[in-house]
C-alpha cells in the first residue's frame, strides 16, 4: 500500500466515483465513510488503518449475512446489491488468506498458545485474530479452530 491512508483512499475513491458518474459505487463508498464517522463520532476517536480494516470486516460480514436473509426470501435482486457492496469493500481489504496459509496461522496459534481443548479455544483466537484481520472470515478461523482442538 502506499503512503497515503486507508481512509483518504476510500475518501479519494468518493470522489472519484463522483466524477465517473458511478451511482452504485459511490453509494457504497458512501456507506462506508458514512460507518467509519459513526465511530470515530460515537468513541470520540480518530481512526487508524487497522480500526478501518475493522470496520470494513465488519460491513462484508454483515452483508454475507443479508445475502443469505435474502436468497432464503427469494429476494435475488437484493442479494445482488449486497454481493455488488461486498466486492467494493473488499477492494480496501489486503488479499484474502489462501487456505494453507491459514490453516498454518491457526496451527502455529495453538502451539504457541498451549490449548488442547474446546475451552482453551479463545487462547488461540487471541493470537490469530490481530493476523488475519481483513484477510479470512472469522466464522471459518472458528471452524478450523475447532476441527484441529476435535
Amino acid at each position: 500500500m502506499t503512503d497515503v491512508g486507508l481512509k483518504q483512499q476510500i475518501n479519494n475513491e468518493v470522489k472519484d466515483a463522483m466524477r465517473a458518474k458511478a451511482k452504485e459505487r459511490l453509494a457504497t463508498l458512501r456507506l462506508i465513510t458514512a460507518e467509519i464517522k459513526r465511530v470515530e463520532v460515537d468513541e470520540r476517536i480518530e481512526v487508524d488503518d487497522a480500526r478501518v480494516l475493522i470496520i470494513l470486516d465488519k460491513m462484508c460480514k454483515q452483508r454475507r449475512d443479508s445475502i443469505t436473509q435474502y436468497e432464503q426470501g427469494g429476494r435475488e435482486d437484493l442479494a445482488a446489491v449486497e454481493r455488488f457492496e461486498i466486492e467494493v469493500i473488499q477492494s480496501f481489504l489486503p488479499e484474502a488468506l489462501t487456505a494453507e496459509e491459514l490453516s498454518a496461522i491457526v496451527e502455529k496459534a495453538i502451539a504457541d498458545s498451549g490449548a488442547s481443548n474446546m475451552q482453551e479455544m479463545g487462547k488461540a483466537m487471541a493470537l490469530i485474530k490481530p493476523q488475519v484481520q481483513g484477510r479470512a472470515d472469522m466464522g471459518e478461523v472458528s471452524k478450523l479452530i475447532k476441527a484441529k482442538l476435535a
